[in-house]
């Protein structure tokens, strides 16, 4: 049996500065990283994808991305598809809010002194899931707790630039 994966061709260990957010002192180019997976498991339906800082100094992380009901033919999303003005995703795809109140991909901001860990996660769905755009970031998390059947995942670090 192979190992569901989740592969980047931009995430060697370390964000690059177009990971960064571009605001709050920070010269980053907001896109999200190109991100494949590959060896699903049987009855996926569809997938999620979710970003999350760790380490951010909030007592609960940081919701930088989430993304859910990526089509079960889908294995890759391209770099900059979590900006939802340039409609790279697919049809049906849903992106529901971050931590910021917005849907779509929040850049890094790791605060100074501290390495974060963000950690990046596909989830294989055994279901759609029934929420919107307007889905907070734990509430898409706790449907994506009893939809999903395997996640990979991937740690990306990021520090102040």
């Amino acid at each position: 049996m192979k190992t569901f994966t989740l592969k980047s061709n931009e995430l060697g260990g370390q964000l690059t500065s177009k990971h960064y957010l571009n605001g709050m002192g920070y010269t980053g180019e907001n896109l999200s990283p190109q991100l494949s997976w590959e060896n699903a498991p049987e009855g996926t339906q569809a997938f999620a994808v979710t970003v999350y800082d760790m380490d951010a100094p909030t007592g609960s992380g940081f919701w930088h991305w989430v993304v859910f009901n990526i089509p079960a033919d889908v294995c890759e999303l391209e770099s900059g598809a979590g900006d939802p003005a340039k409609n790279l995703l697919p049809a049906g795809t849903i992106q529901s809010n971050t931590d910021i109140g917005m849907p779509g991909y929040v850049g890094a901001a790791p605060n100074e002194g501290v390495a974060h860990r963000y950690l990046v996660t596909v989830h294989a769905l055994k279901n759609r899931l029934d929420l919107d755009n307007n889905a907070t970031a734990a509430y898409v998390n706790f449907n994506l707790h009893f939809s999903t059947i395997a996640r990979a995942s991937l740690v990306a670090y990021g520090q102040k630039m």
